[in-house]
């Protein structure tokens, strides 16, 4: 019985590879934010979004890609030997076969971390993934689509992020994270958005303000400006 059982969990296994995504890309790269900024790390980034940010930087993962299933992408991330990975879009969770790949990713030692818009569930994603969650900003233009219920299932390995625009989104962010106590969650990011608000500016309101959060640039468009990948 033992014996039926795990040709069974092999064949389930095996029949889960086969699944397959929408992908725009898979490229390796640094890491440009989060904790794990400055890693070299491979990207796979999903197509599709369901939100409209004013100062998204991947619009060309709106629509296309090619489908393919989990067992290539696995062979791809394979070549570049990197334990370090990180799902991405567009909104990664938009496709359903997302949690499969995250699983498989896990359950093959990956480090792996997804990058999510914050609007939609994240409770099932696998718990050995680091969840890089936004908080979207009034100046993002998505504010009212932010799923507040998110925070409730976050832990110490997750991340918070907000991405601000100006002034007023510091204003608005440093409500946010004292009403809701978001760095008692897990770390909390502030980001300038690229183009708009000066890190310099950023940085001394953090300072001015003490408050508990990691000030981050995206270390990728230092090093190589607009470039999608390197």
């Amino acid at each position: 019985m033992a014996v039926v059982d795990h040709v069974v969990v092999a064949d389930d296994a095996s029949a889960a590879l086969k699944a397959t995504v929408r992908v725009t890309e898979i490229f390796f790269s640094l890491q440009g934010e989060t904790s794990r900024a400055g890693l070299p790390t491979v990207f796979v980034r999903l197509t599709g979004c369901p939100l409209r940010c004013g100062y998204c930087d991947t619009a060309y993962a709106f629509h296309g890609g090619t489908s393919v299933t989990l067992e290539h992408i696995l062979s791809e991330i394979a070549r570049h030997q990197t334990r370090y990975v990180t799902v991405t879009g567009g909104e990664p969770l938009a496709q359903k076969s997302c949690l499969a790949l995250l699983t498989a990713l896990a359950d093959r030692g990956y480090s792996v971390s997804l990058e999510t818009s914050g609007a939609l569930d994240v409770s099932r994603v696998d718990p050995r993934v680091s969840r890089i969650v936004d908080v979207k900003t009034p100046g993002s233009g998505e504010v009212d689509r932010n799923l507040w219920d998110n925070l409730a299932h976050l832990n110490s390995r997750d991340e918070i992020k907000l991405v601000l625009c100006d002034e007023a989104d510091y204003v608005w962010a440093r409500q946010i994270l004292t009403e809701r106590a978001l760095d008692r969650i897990c770390p909390v990011l502030f980001s300038p958005s690229y183009g708009q608000l000066s890190a310099t500016d950023l940085a001394e309101w953090v300072l001015r303000d003490h408050l508990p959060v990691r000030v981050q640039v995206q270390l990728h468009k230092v090093l190589w400006g607009e470039q999608r990948a390197r």
